[in-house]
């Protein structure tokens, strides 16, 4: 099943390029096979539900699927490009509070950071190299059954995942989140991940939010995060975002503010980088396929390197 997702998500994707979109019979073309792409993941979730006991015509299980192709671009590291899968599929014979999930958990781990680039986390790819087949599949190659609102009569939502990642890595992962709002204006966000691997051992990372809105369509936002990495080496980074977010009519999103971060080693944290970057985020063409480009400015000490341009460019298909 990973395999036939993984397949169908390349396929998604080259269907989605602009490329295709230039004349109006490839437009009806792509609405075709994003139809049966939803077909597909809507048989597959009702299958999958009637295994677990009777389904309610009423409430039928449902999926949903993001495809996303992340491209980078800096001049130290040149070019690159990565493919990246998410997928949910719901199951109300399980009381609502059972789901599949599927792909890359990391677009999960970092679901609050808006800055989507963090340069503690890119490796250098080979030279001449512009992708990593190997690391793209292992990233994507995840499933695992997720049990929610454990905790939710004590105001806490949380996540617990048991399956199976990179092909081999049995893991289990528990994700737990509050929020406080202090008065109309201003709330705080506290969300605690934690997963342990057979084969990635330990991983945890922490997401601390303090959100000051200003209208039903804008706040500021500052957002800080730990991540722990302990496998053969331990590696701990920290980094805070402080942006501004403007949501628009049409599903459009612009943010923009500055990021800082770094590492901890040996008990004392340092600063590796900072800058500013700014993003926007909008549908294309399509109600469910969006183009989200990002330009930030910044520098690497680790790697003596000094502040750059560089750019982000992310195309998502909804289905």
């Amino acid at each position: 099943m990973q395999d036939y997702i993984f397949k169908l998500s390349a396929i998604s994707l080259l269907i989605a390029l602009p490329a295709t979109l230039s004349a109006q019979q490839n437009q009806t073309v792509l609405d075709k096979q994003h139809a049966n792409v939803q077909s597909t993941l809507h048989s597959w979730s009702n299958a999958i539900d009637d295994w677990f006991g009777e389904p309610d015509p009423n409430s039928p299980a449902s999926a949903n699927l993001r495809i996303m192709l992340d491209n980078q671009w800096n001049r130290y590291d040149g070019y690159s490009v990565k493919p990246r899968v998410r997928a949910k599929i719901r199951l109300p014979t399980l009381k609502k509070r059972f789901s599949i999930m599927i792909g890359d958990e990391d677009l999960d781990n970092h679901a609050q950071d808006k800055n989507q680039t963090t340069p503690n986390y890119r490796e250098p790819l080979e030279k001449d190299k512009r992708y990593d087949r190997r690391q793209a599949k292992n990233d994507n190659s995840s499933i695992a059954l997720r049990w929610s609102d454990a905790f939710k009569g004590l105001g806490i939502d949380s996540d617990f995942d048991i399956g199976i990642r990179s092909g081999a890595d049995i893991f289990a992962r528990l994700k737990v989140s509050k929020e406080w709002k202090h008065n109309d204006i201003y709330s705080t966000r506290l969300e605690q991940i934690y997963r342990y691997g057979f084969n990635s051992k330990h991983y945890l990372r922490t997401n601390f939010e303090n959100k000051l809105t200003q209208d039903k369509n804008t706040f500021v936002n500052n957002h800080t995060y730990l991540d722990y990495k302990n496998n053969l080496d331990e590696i701990v980074t920290w980094g805070n975002s402080l942006y501004r977010e403007h949501n628009f009519a049409g599903y459009k999103r612009l943010n923009y503010g500055i990021t800082v971060g770094g590492y901890i080693e040996h008990k004392k944290a340092t600063l590796n980088q900072y800058g500013p970057f700014i993003t926007w985020r909008q549908p294309i063409l399509r109600k469910w396929f969006f183009i989200q480009p990002e330009v930030h400015f910044y520098n690497n000490k680790k790697l003596e390197r000094k502040h750059t341009l560089g750019a982000f460019l992310r195309l998502e298909a909804i289905f």
